[in-house]
This record gives C-alpha cells, sequence and structure tokens, in this order.
C-alpha cells in the first residue's frame, strides 16, 4: 500500500495536467485558435512560475521525451522518398536549400552576437526547422484555407526538413557536440548504431508477422522497438534520443507492416505530443520574458526572412502547383526538434538562459501566429 500511496501523486499529476490541457485546448478552439495555443497555455498556469497548482516538470519532461521519440519514429517511418520523388519532385531540391540558407546566413548573425560556432549552428538549424505536430494540424483544420496540393506539400516540406535536419545535427553533434570523445570515436558510434538499427528493422517484421492476429502485442512490439532503440541511441552511443528515434523509424521505413506500425503509435504520439507543448510552455519564466523578448524577436525575424520568405520564393521557382503564401506561413513555426537542440545547446552552456528563454518565447508566438495566419492568409498566391 505504501507504494501505491507513494506513486499516487505522479498519477495525479498527469491526470491534473492532461485535463487542464484538454480544458484549455477546448476552450482555444471555441474562441476560433488552435488547441495547441491551450496547451502553451496550460504549462504556463501548471508551472512553479505562476501562482496555484504546480506540475512535477521532471515526471511531464520524461513523458514528453517520450513523445518526442515517438513523434520522430513516425515521422521515419513515414517518409517516403521514392512517392516524394514521384508526385513532389522539387521538394527534394526545394526543402534542402532552404535550410542551407538558414543555416549559412544564420550561423554568422548568432556568431556575431557571441554564441560560440557549436550553438549557433544549433540555433540556426533549430530556426530552419518546422514542426511536425503543427503542420499536420494546419492540414487537418475545418477553418483551413490550404487545397490539396498545399496540404501535401506541407506534409511533403515537413518530412523532408526532417530528415535532412536530422542529417545535419547529427553531422554537427558528431563534429562539434562532444569535445571529449575523438570524432573518429563519435562517427563509429553513429554508423554503428545505424547498423543496430538495420540489423533489428530485419527483425522486427518477423516478430510482428508472428502477433499480427494480437492487436495489441503488435502495439506493444511497434512501441517498445521505438523506445528501446532511441534510448540505445542515447545510452550506448550518446545519440539524442530525437535522432536516435528518427532512424529507428526509416530504418523500418520499407517494412511491409510500415503503415500498421504507424497506425498503432499514433493515438500515443497525440497523447504525449501534448505534454511536450504542456512542458514547452513550463519552461517559460514570464519574470523573465522582457529580458528574452529582443532574443525571441530576432529569431522570429530571422524565421521570417530565412525561411518564410526563401520558402515562397523556392516554391515559385520550383513551379510548384500550390499556393505559395499558405505554404510559406504553413511551415512559418519552431517545432519540437528545434526545442530539442535549442535545449540541448542549453544544457551544454552553449547559450544563455535568457536566450534559451527567448527560445522557448519563439517556439509559442511562432506556433501561435501560424496557425492563426494560415487561416487569414489570401486564398489565391
Amino acid at each position: 500500500m505504501a507504494s501505491i500511496v507513494e506513486t499516487a501523486p505522479l498519477v495525479l499529476n498527469i491526470g491534473v495536467v492532461l485535463g487542464a490541457a484538454a480544458t484549455m485546448g477546448f476552450a482555444a478552439r471555441k474562441v476560433g485558435l488552435p488547441s495547441v495555443i491551450g496547451y502553451l497555455a496550460t504549462g504556463l498556469l501548471v508551472s512553479p512560475f505562476t501562482p496555484g497548482f504546480v506540475a512535477d516538470n521532471n515526471q511531464l519532461a520524461l513523458l514528453a521525451d517520450i513523445g518526442i521519440v515517438l513523434l520522430l519514429f513516425e515521422v521515419g517511418i513515414e517518409l517516403d522518398l521514392r512517392k516524394i520523388g514521384r508526385e513532389q519532385r522539387a521538394l527534394l531540391w526545394n526543402v534542402p536549400a532552404q535550410m542551407g540558407f538558414g543555416v549559412l546566413v544564420g550561423t554568422p548573425i548568432f556568431l556575431w552576437l557571441g554564441v560560440s560556432l557549436f550553438g549557433s549552428l544549433l540555433l540556426s538549424l533549430s530556426v530552419a526547422m518546422s514542426s511536425s505536430v503543427v503542420i499536420v494540424n494546419i492540414t487537418r483544420s475545418p477553418r483551413r484555407r490550404t487545397d490539396t496540393s498545399t496540404e501535401e506539400a506541407l506534409l511533403g516540406w515537413s518530412l523532408i526538413q526532417d530528415l535532412v535536419g536530422v542529417a545535419a545535427a547529427a553531422v554537427i553533434l558528431t563534429l562539434f557536440g562532444n569535445a571529449e570523445k575523438p570524432l573518429v570515436v563519435a562517427i563509429g558510434g553513429l554508423f554503428a548504431f545505424s547498423g543496430i538499427a538495420i540489423v533489428a528493422s530485419k527483425i522486427l517484421p518477423k516478430v510482428l508477422q508472428a502477433v499480427r492476429w494480437d492487436g495489441d502485442l503488435f502495439l506493444i512490439y511497434s512501441v517498445s522497438f521505438g523506445l528501446v532503440l532511441a534510448a540505445l541511441g542515447t545510452v550506448v552511443f550518446d545519440i539524442p534520443m530525437a535522432l536516435a528515434g528518427f532512424v529507428a523509424g526509416l530504418a523500418i521505413n520499407q517494412s511491409r507492416d510500415t503503415e500498421d506500425v504507424r497506425k498503432a503509435i499514433l493515438p500515443f504520439r497525440d497523447l504525449f505530443a501534448v505534454l511536450f507543448f504542456v512542458v514547452v510552455g513550463t519552461l517559460i519564466q514570464p519574470a523573465t520574458v522582457i529580458e528574452a523578448a529582443p532574443f525571441a524577436a530576432l529569431v522570429l525575424l530571422l524565421m521570417v526572412l530565412l525561411k518564410t520568405f526563401p520558402t515562397m520564393l523556392l516554391a515559385r521557382v520550383g513551379k510548384m502547383k500550390v499556393k505559395h503564401s499558405l505554404l510559406g506561413i504553413g511551415v512559418s513555426q519552431i517545432g519540437e526538434f528545434s526545442f530539442v537542440l535549442s535545449s540541448l545547446a542549453f544544457a551544454q552552456g552553449e547559450i544563455s538562459s535568457s536566450q534559451y528563454t527567448g527560445v522557448l518565447l519563439s517556439v509559442v508566438l511562432s506556433i501561435s501566429g501560424s496557425t492563426i495566419l494560415v487561416r487569414l492568409a489570401p486564398k489565391k498566391g
């Protein structure tokens, strides 16, 4: 009984937060705002920096980490380069061009502000990437003004961003992330983990075939595969879990059970994604908002100049049959993997507390802005 008494507050913590998030998300929807804004507001309300109920942030952060792993695991599974090459070939060069431009221009700007090279690379890559969760929500919104081709382009843009971003992050982390580890060892670890993921991907389909008759076992094996590989990448090879989760998803990308695995983990991904946005809200300290506001404004300005406008331009140059303004606005947010990168930079002392708060503010403002503006953008253009 003692153990039950000890764990009851933790269960209460999760229950209260999820209930509050659902209520705030519902309220946001009722006034015409995206539910994500309600989740972010919930985090602020249950944070230690505001009066009232204070959630256990460590516990929420653990669940949010699981959510990010499952999210990028699912993204890796969903990525079909052959399909994108057939139907949206322009994305294969448009997206790398957009991200490369963002990193090449953004890095010197952050360096000029006194951020280290490692921190500048992570921040500029964060600005160059968007939120898969928010883009999916944009394409599902009943108030959206996007057409089918623009929605497919948004989803494809997000998927290629994740692929390019994870690859770029792997290179940056390998070259600059751990000064104590020799470069050869870091590169070897990355290849070794990829090899393990490939071997595991050969085993998983056989296991899933054996339990296909039982939906519960199929789900459990699917989720455990992503979590174990992601954690293994971090514990053994010192690879960030989100990155390792994406690699694990890519490894089983061509399995005939791919779509079934993706569908099985979607409910878990969506539930934990809510906690991710709540966690972002809990990290914002109202007392430091004024100090962090200039850096947040700079990040948002760079996002517009290095992502929004280039995306519109590249879509026009690539003669993509989409609504260019809606495509540009749709990708104009800083999301979950960007949060992982900036958190890593902060944890390693590469950016200051004020700068980290500025990034968090830009996450909140960009997500709110893009989801609202995409409904107000002109239907043409």
